[in-house]
């Protein structure tokens, strides 16, 4: 099978995308190292991030979520016992 030519594709990108300008000024690997270093990255929802503006508010109310859960696992272990 033949490929289409650039004229003979119908793209749906705007004619202001322009890939050939946009693509020069990128950096490969920008991030590699992060990326490396276990960095994840999460997109919020507006409201949560609304109620969490920073990384680190984040972490704490995640970290609490852990301790409730740990406490609620050893409460339901210690009950199970006679």
């Amino acid at each position: 099978m033949k490929k289409k030519s650039n004229e003979e594709r119908n793209d749906d990108l705007r004619p202001e995308y322009d890939f050939s300008q946009l693509l020069k000024t990128g950096v490969r690997g920008k991030y590699a190292e992060r990326f490396r270093e276990g960095t994840n990255l999460v997109l919020l929802a507006p409201d949560v991030a609304e109620a969490f503006p920073t990384g680190e508010s984040v972490n704490e109310a995640l970290r609490l979520v852990l301790q409730l859960t740990e406490l609620r696992t050893k409460k339901r272990k210690s009950s199970a016992r006679p």
